[in-house]
């Protein structure tokens, strides 16, 4: 049984009210909130049975609205980055929205994040719906999307269907920051990763190859204190991790990502998903963000496990094909699901 409670909305400086909803079913309850779809908090139970909230999130839509850190929102039209913001399909050339160094990043200025989406109920959970129109960031194509958050016992599913009538490139996330302990950095988090391989970067994170994680920093099949490793040489130019792993088998299945886990509280979350492809990262640039509670949030703070297409593929075909391009009749289908226990 999920109760489903209907908060006090939020006023959108930008015109008209923000709904605010709350769902639980005894074991993990979440707040979730029409501009971007937003996760606001996501109580779960630790070591000891007490539940708390794991992700970061603001207290009101201006903070929101000033922060760029995406904080608990679905990224979209195009999570990660699209180099330069061009693409070419079919004879036809676009440009986006440039929002980071030279790239269209998680859809633009103005991407799914900053919409007002529909909000409704579902009997266990919530479903949020956007139309997004053609043109809007430089995506060609109307494109409708939905989005349902739903608790089953100890687990989130996030379930997304997107349609476009042009083609498009479609790639969305949820970018909740977790934090499963409370502490003011991710130092004490253990991370454990299935995937064998991992994307090579330039300077302004868009990929230049596929590499074995064997013998890397980037190994994570057996679990690591995050603390140890942020700060490896190898990690300074993005300041920690904020990578793309390529799932090992992405037939279209649910699949196990891997393990984030607080031993501090007890907490570990499983991440499962059928995208090909999850972002890991740790919040690098977070420092100076305002969250909950009027809190100036710390580099590190959380730690974000984005499952998505795989970024800039509109533009490299020959190297992940062009399975990402959403075309008419056909729909794009995410689902991903987290998985919350704790140690007795």
């Amino acid at each position: 049984m999920v109760r489903f409670s209907v908060l006090d909305p939020w006023t959108d400086p930008r015109g008209g009210e923000i709904e605010r909803v709350r769902i639980d079913n005894g074991i993990l309850a979440l707040e979730v909130i029409s501009l971007g779809g937003i996760i606001r908090a996501l109580w779960t139970p630790d070591k000891h049975g007490e539940r708390a909230n794991i992700v970061l999130g603001c207290d009101s839509a201006e903070d929101y609205l000033t922060q760029s850190a995406h904080l608990g929102a679905i990224a979209g039209r195009f999570a990660n980055r699209i180099a330069n913001g061009k693409m070419h399909f079919q004879g036809q050339d676009y440009q986006l929205d440039v929002n980071q160094a030279t790239n269209c990043l998680h859809g633009g200025r103005e991407g799914f994040n900053r919409k007002n989406w529909h909000l409704g109920q579902l009997p266990d959970g919530v479903r949020l719906t956007l139309m997004s129109p053609d043109g809007d960031m430089g995506f060609p194509g109307n494109c409708t999307v939905q989005l349902d958050y739903r608790l089953a016992g100890n687990n989130l599913y996030v379930e997304i269907l997107a349609s476009v009538d042009k083609a498009c490139p479609v790639s969305l996330t949820q970018h909740s920051y977790f934090n499963l302990d409370g502490s003011e950095t991710n130092h004490e988090h253990l991370m454990q990763i299935d995937a064998k391989r991992y994307l090579t970067m330039n300077d302004v994170s868009v990929p230049t190859g596929i590499a074995e994680t064997t013998g890397s920093i980037f190994d994570l099949s057996q679990p690591i204190r995050l603390g140890d490793k942020l700060h490896a040489a190898e990690l300074a130019s993005t300041r920690g991790y904020d990578h793309c792993y390529m799932m090992n088998d992405s037939d279209g299945s649910l699949a196990r990502f891997g393990c984030l886990s607080s031993p501090v509280s007890g907490r570990a979350m499983t991440v499962y998903t059928n995208q090909p492809s999850v972002q890991l990262y740790c919040a690098n640039f977070l420092d100076g963000t305002v969250g909950r509670n009027q809190q100036v949030l710390n580099q590190h703070h959380g730690v974000c496990l984005e499952p998505q297409m795989l970024p800039d593929s509109p533009n490299q075909g020959e190297r992940f094909g062009d399975d990402v391009w959403l075309v008419p009749g056909k729909v794009y289908h995410h689902i991903s699901r987290y998985q919350f226990d704790a140690d007795a």
